[in-house]
């Protein structure tokens, strides 16, 4: 036990320099180009889900919860809203950069994220686009501040830190845990095992993904670097985690069947990304 605690430790502790030089860099973003990127989601017409899309896969935590605010006062549409958070990568892309995953490898990830995004916010906005109104919302960072996000104002060096030390503790837990499995029961097994069931796996790292906190993301990216979860059940997971903005969506739209709905139309399209992704065996 102690052997596997040390190794944890230590894998752990060999990315946190690069966990916070990596949310240095997102905090910069988030505070130069915040308001920018708002203003372009407001703005962006028909084109809305490519615009949410492409703006999505920008690595800072505010854009789902802005887009939460957005749809609620009517100002994206559905289409658009679901794009963003197919996109939005929450904690993953600063793991993979942590761990010196390939650059092909997280181009590859984010590129059919992307493409997901892409598709399902156009299918969703022509089955089911409403007329858009400009009765908007304020707070639109309160939610994602409260996770320790801190998107607007402070000092970045100071949010980055905070952040870097909250994922090093799950990515901690979640090593030691997957140690403990892989020596039990082998990578082979656990890749081929749970996770490897058709359809079963996509749909168990769905719900995972659904967990709107960074815990969920971490967890998922962390299972998949291990071998243990599959490209499949990992772009399921990880195109349903939208951060927090489904708990902001939540929050701020009133209409609870109408968030339901947008939920179980996020899952489904995570789902079957993650299945196109198995079915065709596509690797990353």
């Amino acid at each position: 036990m102690i052997h596997f605690i040390g190794d944890s430790l230590l894998d752990t502790l060999k990315l946190v320099p690069f966990l916070f030089v990596t949310y240095l860099f997102m905090e910069y973003i988030e505070h130069k180009t915040n308001d920018k990127i708002e203003k372009i989601i407001e703005k962006n017409g028909k084109a809305g889900p490519l615009a949410g899309a492409l703006l999505g896969i920008i690595p800072q935590c505010g854009i789902s919860g802005a887009a939460a605010n957005f749809y609620a006062g009517r100002i994206i549409t559905v289409g658009t809203l679901t794009a963003i958070f197919i996109s939005t990568s929450d904690e993953m892309l600063p793991i993979l950069i942590a761990s010196s995953v390939p650059a092909s490898t997280v181009a590859g990830i984010l590129a059919f994220k992307l493409a997901a995004a892409v598709v399902f916010g156009f299918a969703i906005d022509f089955i089911f686009r409403k007329p858009l109104s400009h009765d908007h919302h304020d707070e639109i960072h309160e939610m994602c501040e409260k996770q320790g996000c801190n998107c607007e104002g402070g000092n970045i060096f100071t949010s980055a830190f905070r952040h870097t030390l909250n994922i090093s503790v799950f990515i901690f837990i979640v090593t030691f845990i997957c140690s403990l499995l892989i020596s039990a029961a082998g990578i082979d097994a656990l890749n081929n095992g749970f996770f490897g069931i058709p359809v079963i796996g996509e749909l168990t790292a769905s719900l995972i993904g659904l967990v709107p906190n960074c815990a969920s993301s971490v967890i998922i990216t962390q299972l998949y670097l291990e071998g243990i979860m599959p490209a499949g059940p990992m772009i399921s997971g990880l195109a349903v985690n939208s951060g927090v903005g489904l708990a902001i969506l939540f929050k701020v739209n009133r209409s609870i069947k109408e968030n339901l709905k947008i939920t179980g139309i996020l899952f489904a399209a995570a789902l079957i990304s993650g299945l196109v992704v198995s079915v065709f065996n596509i690797s990353f």
